[in-house]
C-alpha cells in the first residue's frame, strides 16, 4: 500500500525515515516530503497546500494510500483531509504525538502556524468543527504519557480516534519506538488485506 508521512514542527521528512524503511521493508511504497518552511511560518493550511500539490505529483493518481501525521504534521494532516477533501484517497490516518486540542508549548515561538497550534485557537476550532468528514476513516493516534513537547498531553489523545499508548521518554522518540514501528505495519497491512 501506499503510506504518505508528514513529519512536525522544525523536522524534516528524514524524521520519519525509520518508519518509513519499516514499512518499505513490510512491501509498502512510502512518501515522505519535507514540507517548508518547517517552522510553520506560512501557516498549517499553506503547509497543507504543499502537502496536496506533493501528493497529486507523487502518489499515482486514483490510488489511495494511508496517511501518517507526527506532532504538527498530524494537525496538517486533518487541515488536508478534512479541508480540502483529501478524505476521499485516504484509507487510514494514524496521527503521532498530534496536539489536536492545541499545546502550552505554542506560545514559546512566533509565527502563523505555531499560533494556531495554541489551546483554543480559530485553526483548532475549525477542524473540530469538521471532523463528521472523517466519518468510517479508521484514525489511530499514537501518544506517550512523558511527552514534554505536546502540553498537556491530552491533547494527543483526539476523541475521535482509537488510543495507543507507548512509553516513551520523550515526544520525538516516539516515531522510533520498535512498538509503533510494529503498530502501524500491522494496521496497515489490515487496510491491504
Amino acid at each position: 500500500m501506499n503510506v504518505v508521512l508528514v513529519h512536525g514542527f522544525l523536522n524534516r521528512g528524514s524524521i520519519l525515515r525509520r518508519l518509513a524503511d519499516h514499512l518499505r521493508a513490510e512491501g509498502h511504497v512510502c512518501f515522505v516530503p519535507s514540507l517548508k518552511p518547517c517552522d510553520a511560518r506560512c501557516g498549517l493550511p499553506k503547509l497543507a497546500e504543499e502537502l496536496d500539490r506533493y501528493i497529486r505529483a507523487s502518489v499515482p493518481d486514483g490510488t489511495r494510500f494511508a496517511l501518517v501525521g507526527f506532532s504538527m504534521g498530524a494537525l496538517i494532516c486533518r487541515y488536508y483531509l478534512q479541508e480540502m477533501a483529501g478524505v476521499g484517497r485516504v484509507n487510514a490516518f494514524f496521527s503521532i504525538a498530534g496536539p489536536h486540542t492545541g499545546t502550552l508549548s505554542a506560545f514559546l515561538y512566533p509565527g502563523i502556524g505555531v499560533r494556531q497550534m495554541r489551546p483554543g485557537s480559530a485553526f483548532l476550532r475549525q477542524l473540530e468543527l469538521g471532523t463528521d468528514r472523517l466519518a468510517g476513516l479508521p484514525l489511530v493516534c499514537y501518544w506517550t504519557p512523558f511527552d514534554l513537547m505536546i502540553r498537556p498531553v491530552s491533547s494527543t489523545r483526539w476523541p475521535r480516534a482509537e488510543h495507543v499508548r507507548i512509553l516513551t521518554p520523550l515526544h520525538s522518540l516516539l516515531v522510533f519506538s520498535p512498538t509503533l514501528l510494529r503498530d502501524v505495519a500491522r494496521r496497515i497491512a489490515a487496510l491491504s488485506s
